[in-house]
């Protein structure tokens, strides 16, 4: 079987980004990004998902995160894209729910080749710890624009930012291992009647 790794770097004059994934991992991850919390919600991808996830970034934190997370989620999405190649045999389709406490969220994702997101998570609180809740949107909407996958992301219940948000990135790790799985009925057939899935 081939290794679905991949390893991706963008330097822009704001932030300098290194991803390194393997989507048939055990979910290690090595993590710094400059934002705590940021760190502990890739984390959750890595776990959940069963991908081992290496992100070093730097970037321009003194004047705000947006930079840096966007540019994280367009270098994964970058990574994501380059490791599953043609897309032959896999599930195509994932999908998770997640709770914690009182929240719970809901993740659909679709390798179609069309990159889209539909978010709808009415955060409780702008900051959790150092990360700007409304940073998620953004490292998503890099994510599926340039891993070229639709994206429904759904935050059903809530009341804690921190269970909110955490659900989200849990729920985005399953969704992403389900979609990304062999299919073993399906081994090397591209999961669509087009014969394609580049777009």
């Amino acid at each position: 079987m081939t290794q679905r790794i991949a390893d991706v770097q963008r330097h822009t004059k704001e932030t300098q980004i290194r991803v390194r994934v393997n989507l048939d991992g055990s979910g290690a991850a090595t993590l710094a990004t400059g934002i705590g919390f940021f760190d502990h919600m890739l984390d959750q991808v890595a776990r959940h998902g069963l991908i081992d996830l290496t992100v070093d970034a730097k970037g321009d934190l003194h004047i705000d995160g947006h930079h840096l997370v966007e540019d994280v989620g367009i270098t994964l999405g970058q990574a994501m894209a380059k490791a599953v190649g043609d897309k032959a045999g896999i599930m195509r389709y994932g999908h998770a729910y997640v709770p914690l406490d009182e929240a719970l969220s809901r993740v659909v994702i679709d390798f179609s080749g069309r990159p889209g997101l539909h978010m709808r998570v009415p955060f409780k609180s702008g900051m959790v710890g150092g990360f700007d809740t409304q940073l998620a949107f953004e490292f998503f909407q890099g994510f599926a624009n340039h891993a070229m996958v639709t994206l429904h992301i759904d935050n059903l219940h809530g009341e804690n930012a921190h269970h909110q948000c955490e659900t989200v990135f849990k729920a985005f790790g399953r969704a992403l291992r389900m979609a990304a799985e062999h299919d073993p009925r399906s081994a090397g057939v591209v999961p669509s009647t087009k014969g394609t899935l580049q777009g």
